[in-house]
C-alpha cells in the first residue's frame, strides 16, 4: 500500500510528452509476443503524476454516454490488449470503458498499465477504466505484479501504481441505465448516491464492514 510519502513523491514530478510514451508503447505492434518496452522510470512516474490527477478531478461513479467499447480483465496480456484496439480502433477513434484487473497473471503488467494510463491521460474525455481487485496492494504483490516492478524497476515503483490505483473510479452508468463494476460491490452500498460519496485515494481493507478505507 503506498503511503504519504508516495503521495508527496507524485505531486513533485513533471510534466509528461504523454504523445511520446504512446509512441514508444505502440512500438510493439504486429511484433512477436514477449517482447518488452522499457520505458524511463521517471517517465513512468510523471505518467502516474498525470493520470493520478485526471482520475480525482473526476468522478468516483462515472456518469457516460454511449457509443462506448467495454472491456474485461486484460491481466498483462499486452499484445492481446493492442489486439483488442487492432479490432475495436485506437482511442480516439472509438470511447473505452475497460472494468478493470490490468495487472497480475500476465507477463506484460508494466506495459499494460502504462498503456492504459497513457490513453488516459491523452483523452481524458473519451477513455476510462475502472478499479479491479487486482488494482490493490494486498492482491498484486501477490499475483505478478509487484515481482514484475520489482524486477524491472524497483519496490519504489510499485508503490507509485498502488497510489494511483488507490485514485480509479469504482463503477460507472451508461446512459443513465447500464451499470458498470467490477465484480459487484458491498451488499451494504445499495443506492448510487452511497457510491458518490466514497472518497479517494482509498483502498479495500482486508477484513471489516466497510467497502473502502480512506489512504
Amino acid at each position: 500500500m503506498a503511503g504519504e510519502g508516495g503521495s508527496r513523491d507524485l505531486e513533485m514530478a513533471d510534466s509528461l510528452d504523454v504523445d511520446e510514451v504512446i509512441k514508444q508503447l505502440l512500438a510493439l505492434r504486429g511484433q512477436r509476443p514477449g517482447r518488452h518496452v522499457q520505458l524511463r522510470e521517471s517517465d513512468v512516474k510523471q505518467l502516474c503524476v498525470e493520470a493520478r490527477q485526471v482520475f480525482m478531478k473526476q468522478n468516483t461513479l462515472l456518469e457516460l454516454e454511449a457509443p462506448i467499447k467495454i472491456c474485461g480483465d486484460i491481466h498483462g496480456q499486452y499484445h492481446d490488449l493492442l489486439r483488442l484496439f487492432e479490432s475495436g480502433g485506437f482511442p480516439p477513434q472509438a470511447n473505452y470503458l475497460f472494468m478493470g484487473d490490468y495487472v497480475d497473471r500476465g507477463k506484460q503488467s508494466i506495459e499494460t498499465i502504462c498503456l492504459l494510463l497513457a490513453f488516459k491521460v491523452r483523452y481524458p474525455e473519451n477513455f476510462f477504466i475502472l478499479r479491479g481487485n487486482h488494482e490493490c496492494a494486498s492482491i498484486n504483490r501477490i499475483y505478478g505484479f509487484y515481482d514484475e516492478c520489482r524486477r524491472r524497476y524497483n519496490v519504489k515503483l510499485w508503490k507509485t501504481f498502488c497510489d494511483v490505483f488507490n485514485c480509479l473510479p469504482i463503477a460507472a452508468i451508461i446512459d443513465e441505465k447500464i451499470f458498470c463494476t467490477h465484480g459487484g460491490l458491498s451488499p451494504e452500498h445499495t443506492s448510487m448516491d452511497q457510491i458518490k460519496r466514497i472518497k479517494r485515494p482509498c483502498d479495500v481493507p482486508e477484513l471489516g464492514e466497510d467497502l473502502f478505507v480512506v489512504v
